[in-house]
């Protein structure tokens, strides 16, 4: 897929202010610092349309990035983030919770972890949460390039364990500074489409 136009179409913070559209839109989740915003910007080849920051929790507001005015990237506020206070963090919750279970436009999750550590609790529950409600869903290991190749598999093991990933689940191995799995996270989503349209 070539990215020939990107706009942030819709700032929302409730169902109301989501785009009237029937576009296919694909929600990135992830707790803080997990790389969302480098994540957008290396799919769409911008440096800065997302903004990145060395300060966690920047995201307020669901985003909806218009992409190829074809379909929707929406990126939501990043979970876990202790300063953030225990009120916002419920707002956040259930904002994010809304757009889940009420979106119809929603085709696919891409769930963003960092492949480094171990997965947090509130990653196992965003995953336990989306695999309950049968929301289909991708894992995107995000900061891959940071682990040695000897050393990845033996990562990648740790991580499909602690997820009990199974056969079918689907995974990608994420890096923006290596750009590895970017065309497939694209070409993912453009037979998705095609998919749809069929």
């Amino acid at each position: 897929m070539k990215i020939t136009s990107v706009k942030l179409d819709t700032i929302a913070v409730r169902e109301s202010q989501y785009p009237d559209s029937s576009k296919d839109e694909f929600l990135l989740v992830g707790r803080s610092n997990v790389g969302k915003s480098s994540f957008i910007n290396t799919l769409i080849n911008r440096k800065d349309l997302a903004r990145t920051s060395e300060k966690p929790g920047k995201t307020r507001t669901i985003n909806f990035y218009l992409i190829n005015d074809a379909f929707y990237l929406v990126d939501v506020p990043g979970y876990g983030y202790a300063q953030t206070s225990m009120e916002q963090r419920k707002k956040f919750g259930l904002m994010i919770e809304e757009y889940i279970m009420k979106r119809q436009n929603l085709k696919r999750v891409f769930l963003l972890i960092d492949f480094r550590i171990k997965p947090t609790e509130n990653d196992l529950l965003m995953y336990n949460f989306l695999k309950h409600y049968k929301i289909p869903t991708t894992i995107v290991f995000t900061k891959a390039d940071k682990i040695g190749s000897t050393k990845r598999n033996q990562q990648l093991q740790m991580l499909k364990k602690a997820f009990d990933i199974v056969v079918g689940d689907n995974i990608v191995l994420f890096s923006s500074v290596s750009k590895v799995g970017k065309e497939e996270i694209l070409n993912y989503i453009e037979r998705l489409m095609e998919r749809e349209n069929d």
